[in-house]
């Protein structure tokens, strides 16, 4: 028996109705999707897109929210293999901690997608997919940073070197690796000078955006752009700009949320990488439920969609998901 956890008691109180009625009818699929933090509209989009794919598909969704918390994500994937669930999909928090948990689900062979964060390591490149894992679905987070980049390249001084900040997600997110890496690959395939002057990681959210943003432009008031790694902390330095009263331009990757695309078009954003949360929800979803019935058991899939760049000119191509 799966003991209940302190740390999870209203998901996995949610999640013991919902396997009662699994049990009642054991020819549905039951596919659980263990999210970073559902308070964020960007994993709340992909609990949607895997809610919605699960609808379609005539499965059971289940959404787990461990509010950012590694252990608590480490624990409900536990629980749900000892729940012998159908599949578990999860935007995990730790890349390397997380080939453990998908270790643990392929020995009771529950299929496994990881949701716009990769397993294992980083450094082997955006498409790496671990072995073990039914499919990796996400952004190639090294060409959306080479859009950003590109766009920074327009904006940034070219007679002397432009400074630079870049407000990073949370650590142990590959996305922010491989974000910076297809930025700074960008700025260096363009020749011109820059200075990346400060980097700072945050919890993704618009409050530390701002907080993160209001420091660096204190230290340096004549900062010629800001690089956000999601539309969420770009709206809170978007806060700290207007502040300071400062002239920094601003741009995004992770972008083409609903606020996003707004302040794009209100010029409050000079440009963002569009995302598509509520797709890869879809695409965990649709993934699991091949793996889980037989119809596509193939291991180690990518799956990607197209990533433009949103300016005012474009924000038709990319409708907000989130």
């Amino acid at each position: 028996m799966i003991k209940y956890r302190q740390i999870l008691p209203s998901v996995l109180v949610a999640f013991s109705a919902a396997i009662a009625t699994h049990s009642a009818t054991a020819k549905d699929i039951t596919l659980v999707y263990v999210a970073n933090n559902t308070q964020y509209p960007y994993d709340a989009a992909v609990a949607s897109g895997f809610k919605k794919a699960c609808v379609e598909l005539g499965c059971k969704a289940i959404i787990l929210n461990p509010h950012s918390n590694v252990e608590r994500q480490a624990h409900a994937i536990e629980d749900m293999v000892g729940y012998k669930v159908d599949g578990i999909a999860a935007i995990v928090a730790d890349a390397g901690q997380a080939v453990q948990w998908v270790d643990d689900a392929a020995g009771h062979n529950i299929p496994f997608v990881a949701a716009a964060s990769q397993v294992g390591d980083p450094k082997k490149g955006p498409k790496y997919v671990y072995e073990k894992l039914t499919a990796f679905v996400a952004t190639d987070d090294v060409v959306a940073g080479e859009r950003a980049g590109e766009l920074a390249v327009k904006l940034l001084p070219h007679d002397h070197a432009g400074t630079i900040g870049v407000v990073e997600g949370a650590a142990g997110f590959s996305a922010v690796t491989q974000r910076n890496e297809g930025f700074r690959k960008a700025l260096d395939k363009s020749g011109i000078p820059y200075k990346i002057v400060a980097s700072r990681a945050t919890d993704w959210s618009p409050a530390k955006g701002e907080a993160v943003c209001s420091e660096m432009l204190k230290a340096n008031p004549k900062l010629d752009l800001l690089f956000s790694h999601a539309d969420d902390m770009a709206l809170g330095c978007a806060r700290a700009i207007q502040a300071a009263g400062a002239k920094t331009r601003l741009i995004a990757t992770g972008g083409g949320s609903a606020l996003g695309n707004e302040a794009v078009r209100s010029g409050v954003f000079d440009g963002s990488v569009c995302t598509r949360p509520g797709t890869i929800g879809r695409l965990a979803a649709k993934a699991l439920y091949e793996a889980a019935t037989g119809k596509n058991t193939a291991k180690a899939q990518f799956l990607t969609y197209e990533t433009p760049l949103i300016t005012r000119d474009t924000l038709a191509s990319c409708p907000p998901e989130w």
